[in-house]
């Protein structure tokens, strides 16, 4: 069983600045996929950023191109999500998921078929 744990979320003003954190115990070799999801309340869970271990492809949603980074140093590192110049609409719970396939057979819309899943970390954007 892979475990996930989140952190880095916080409070920010508009146009600010968070990186959060994801770290994975466990069998993490088997790992083929991982990313980043969110969810406001009243909405949705949505798929933001996600990256193919073994290959490094990463692909983002369009509301977050050119604003956040995902990145992970190594194969079975921590992974990371940089957020940059953050927008009020960008406040929800941020998750880390991972997934032991590889990642342009998954959900990533909704990640309804992603197996292993952080408890969470909340994020703030105040206007």
């Amino acid at each position: 069983q892979v475990h996930l744990v989140e952190s880095g979320g916080g409070s920010v003003q508009a146009g600010g600045s968070l990186k959060l954190s994801c770290t994975a115990s466990g069998p993490t070799y088997s790992i083929f996929c991982m990313g980043w999801f969110r969810q406001a309340p009243g909405k949705e869970r949505e798929g933001i950023a996600r990256i193919d271990t073994e290959t490094g492809t990463i692909d983002y949603h369009d509301s977050v191109k050119g604003r956040f980074t995902i990145s992970q140093p190594g194969r079975w590192d921590t992974l990371y999500l940089q957020m940059n110049n953050l927008e009020p609409e960008d406040s929800a719970m941020y998750y880390c998921a991972a997934d032991q396939t590889k990642c342009q057979y998954l959900d990533f819309t909704r990640g309804r078929d992603v197996r292993y899943w952080g408890q969470g970390t909340q994020v703030t954007v105040d206007s």
